[in-house]
């Protein structure tokens, strides 16, 4: 059991290392919030983050995403702006990558041993290439289209 948690623990070092040289807060904070979590008595709430970490992510990215709506600087749209080509392609993409995360979670669930693959791409991605954190749902959703899962 110790072996595991200390190739646990040694992943979550390297992917703070990554974060670090990739300049991602993201990635580093969450290894590092993890790190401590598994090494203190806060151990015992892994598994509420396990259990419920998406959802809350998904809500504050949600939120994040509207609060310029909500504080005014980024005005709504009048009706016709919705009649522009821009608009359909930004709602059909919209519904498409909302389709991709649903079958993502999907395929996680059926096959959680694809996560690590699936993980280390995103995490590759966000460190390197300027990506943000979101990619697994929708790695997963594409994944999921190319192993003919439903």
């Amino acid at each position: 059991m110790s072996l595991q948690v200390n190739s646990v623990a040694l992943l979550l070092v390297v992917l703070i290392l990554l974060g670090v040289l990739g300049n991602n807060n993201s990635i580093t904070i969450s290894a590092a919030v993890l790190l401590l979590m598994q090494q203190t008595f806060l151990a015992k709430y892994i598994p509420f983050m396990e259990k419920y970490g998406l959802n809350l992510g998904i809500i504050i990215l949600t939120i994040g995403v509207l609060s310029p709506i909500i504080s005014g600087k980024i005005q709504l749209p009048s009706f016709g702006a919705f009649l522009h080509w821009k608009m359909f392609l930004a709602v059909a993409v919209g519904v498409l990558v909302a389709w991709f995360g649903g079958r993502g979670v999907s395929l996680m669930g059926a096959q959680p041993t694809l996560l690590t693959g699936l993980l280390l791409g995103t995490i590759l991605g966000v460190a390197f290439l300027g990506g943000v954190p979101v990619g697994p749902l929708i790695a997963a959703g594409i994944l999921s289209l190319f192993l003919g899962k439903s």
